[in-house]
């Protein structure tokens, strides 16, 4: 029997607000553990929460950036349920009356576009974290910072069906609240997470199966393992005539499979109930339109748009829309030089390439669209080989000089006088009489032998069309 995943995300995604969704403890991350707390965060007696203005914003811009239709009035609830790291033995969020629901986002998958349906996205606090550190492998650390962050929880509609879709939506997704600036999506310090519900059913099938929901995924590499791992588990178990059991599971990156958590709490579970200390956010339609204007070209739309306007492939554009900031760099780049192709192979291999292998951002380099820009137009105009390029690249990555300054200090000005690069020919083809008469005899890839030889004469400065074109008119003269 054939078989199809049906998958849904839940997505959580910390909003960048300098202090938290309901007190003004700094929201920085990596401080000192319980140093940016108060009564408020912690739930002491008698503190009463206040909702941060900018983190509405920031809510109400992701919501329309997903083509959600925006509330005018929601309702913070109380979901309760005990663990260490909340203190109040409730969380705040949001139940019956969200912020944001009825959205969807578009994906490219396999040259076909294709809408998520997303159900909500609403707003809520984070729980503290628990750190598992220490002598004592009994004993666990609370740490309360990371408690009262604002967070939106993105639910999606179980209108996946792949890995593939899935990491791609996250990508869409991610991309999409870095555009906004109300997300750093930073998936290792948990700013972007990402749980999964997962079912298989027989293809062509309406009904849904038992579904189970996957954690600890901190990466897109982990999210593909772990959904393709569960598909093929949940696959052996029907096959062999057992049941799938609803229930959390973790990944275990180590073991590349998914291991169990506990079962599935219902909502009924969390005796979800109005906040008695949050009135209502009400909001105006003025208020919602005046947040819309502010919202710039997301990546699904600009990723498209690049794929059309410079006749990019679907990687190289995606590459170079993944943030706002190389997508800039690539446009004004593209400005300068008037060669998409070649831009995007400098921005997408070489540059890209460095920053990885240097582990930085991309917003810490040295180089600006001009830079690679005018590299692009030294060799253009043939004043510098391809291969002279890379050289210079390297050393204005380092240094932050202008190619033009680098090629002249080092004298690497291509080699393109025809009176000199025959002289330098004439010499090579004296002191190679064998290969001269392999030429001769019709054995004419010997050619190759002798532009590596001009080559390495001018120590990569000899214009490789010129020495080609020389070389053939002096061996058939």
């Amino acid at each position: 029997m054939e078989y199809e995943a049906v998958i849904g995300l839940e997505v959580h995604a910390q909003l960048l607000t300098e202090s938290k969704i309901f007190c003004s403890c700094s929201n920085k991350f990596g401080d000192t553990p319980n140093e940016n707390t108060c009564p408020v965060c912690t739930g002491q007696p008698g503190s009463l929460p206040v909702l941060n203005k900018k983190a509405l914003e920031y809510a109400i811009k992701a919501g329309l950036a997903t083509n959600c239709e925006i509330a005018n009035r929601s309702v913070f609830a109380r979901k309760n349920y005990f663990y260490p790291d909340l203190p109040k033995g409730y969380q705040i969020s949001q139940y019956e009356l969200p912020l944001c629901k009825n959205g969807k986002l578009k994906i490219l998958v396999n040259g076909k576009i294709k809408e998520i349906g997303i159900t909500r996205i609403h707003m809520e606090e984070d729980a503290g974290k628990l750190i598992h550190e220490g002598n004592d492998p009994n004993s666990s650390y609370v740490d309360f910072n990371r408690t009262g962050t604002p967070l939106i929880e993105i639910v999606s509609e179980p209108d996946i069906r792949s890995p593939e879709e899935a990491v791609e939506y996250l990508k869409i997704l991610r991309a999409t609240l870095m555009y906004l600036g109300i997300c750093d999506g930073n998936m290792e310090e948990g700013s972007f997470r990402c749980d999964a519900n997962i079912s298989i059913r027989p293809k062509g099938e309406t009904k849904l199966g038992t579904k189970t929901e996957l954690k600890n995924m901190n990466s897109f590499r982990n999210i593909y393992k772990a959904l393709e791992y569960e598909i093929k588990r949940q696959i052996s178990l029907l096959e062999d005539g057992e049941k799938i059991i609803q229930e959390t599971r973790l990944w275990n990156p180590d073991k590349g499979i998914t291991e169990p958590m506990r079962r599935k709490e219902e909502a009924h579970d969390y005796r979800y109930f109005p906040d008695p200390d949050l009135i209502p956010v009400v909001i105006s339609d003025e208020y919602i339109e005046s947040i819309r204007k502010t919202l710039p070209e997301l990546p699904f739309d600009k990723m498209i748009r690049f794929m059309n306007q410079y006749n990019l492939s679907k990687d190289e554009a995606d590459t170079l829309t993944s943030s706002i900031e190389i997508a800039n760099f690539y446009e004004k780049t593209v400005e300068i030089c008037n060669d998409a192709k070649q831009a995007c192979n400098w921005i997408k291999v070489e540059l890209l390439g460095l920053i990885h292998a240097d582990g930085i951002e991309f917003k810490d380099i040295n180089l600006t669209p001009e830079h690679i820009g005018n590299l692009i137009n030294l060799i253009k105009s043939g004043k510098i080989s391809g291969k002279i390029a890379k050289s210079v690249f390297k050393d204005m990555y380092s240094t932050g000089k202008m190619p033009e300054v680098i090629v002249k200090e080092k004298g690497l000005e291509q080699i393109s006088d025809e009176r000199k690069l025959k002289e330098i020919i004439s010499e090579i083809l004296k002191n190679n009489p064998k290969q001269v008469e392999q030429y001769k005899s019709g054995k004419t890839k010997v050619i190759g032998y002798f532009v590596g030889q001009v080559m390495k004469a001018t120590k990569g400065q000899a214009n490789p069309q010129l020495v080609n074109k020389l070389l053939t008119e002096m061996l058939n003269d």
